[in-house]
């Protein structure tokens, strides 16, 4: 998952020297925290036999982690063979990263089909068994976010150039289907604190922003309604 709207905003003259903004993944980071951190108690709020509702939250977690392998091929195929080059010395630090992420992805592949088995069923021991799963991926990214922000994006930060760094919010945009693109920006600014969400948008391109605003706004209050029971 990456910003749907926005990139950095730099000269044109600086794309391509060594030094770049990484506080986008952090933003990132902060939604996947948030995301993932709901997910075990909105599992577990699932009455009983509720099938209809199981299968609004279990799509809510398969988007989730559908973008979380997104967002981790972006720095497997986009960032570390790239900042290795850069910053030899960074090589033990995205050696634990690839590893991380090689952990999480089983964990994630594990998830999808209890969650597709729970949304079929309803069970309690299959309930259990997606929050339980979903605990242990909670820890794996808690845990990694932190070593990335860390460790890696001190380095990247003075090592790839602005157009390098871009090309990782132009992998997650791709992959986000178009009519999610506004509910993914809801998510993503629901998860940051109250100032930072309205420098944010004060931020956006003025179409994007109007577009929001009359449009985007609703659509992931609707949908954030849908899944949690509340709009915010």
């Amino acid at each position: 998952m990456a910003h749907p709207t926005k990139g950095a905003t730099v000269p044109r003259q600086s794309l391509d020297v060594p030094g770049c903004e990484t506080g986008d993944m952090v933003m990132i980071h902060g939604l996947f925290r948030s995301m993932f951190g709901d997910a075990p108690g909105l599992v577990r709020s699932v009455a009983p036999g509720d099938r209809d509702r199981a299968k609004i939250v279990g799509d809510h977690v398969l988007e989730m982690v559908e973008a979380l392998h997104r967002h981790h091929h972006g720095e497997d195929t986009l960032l570390w063979d790239r900042l290795s080059e850069r910053s030899p010395a960074c090589g033990l630090h995205i050696a634990v990263m690839k590893s991380q992420h090689q952990a999480m992805s089983a964990l994630l592949d594990e998830v999808v089909p209890t969650t597709k088995s729970w949304q079929a069923r309803g069970s309690v021991r299959e309930r259990t068994g997606v929050a339980e799963k979903l605990d242990g991926v909670n820890a794996a990214l808690l845990e990694h976010l932190g070593a990335e922000e860390r460790d890696i994006l001190p380095s990247a930060a003075a090592a790839l150039s602005q157009r390098e760094w871009n090309l990782l919010g132009e992998h997650g945009r791709a992959g986000i289907p178009k009519g999610r693109l506004f509910i993914q920006l809801g998510f993503i600014l629901q998860s940051m604190p109250a100032a930072s969400r309205h420098a944010f948008l004060a931020e956006m391109p003025p179409p994007a922003r109007v577009l929001y605003r009359l449009v985007g706004r609703h659509q992931y209050a609707a949908h954030r309604r849908r899944v949690y029971g509340t709009a915010a």
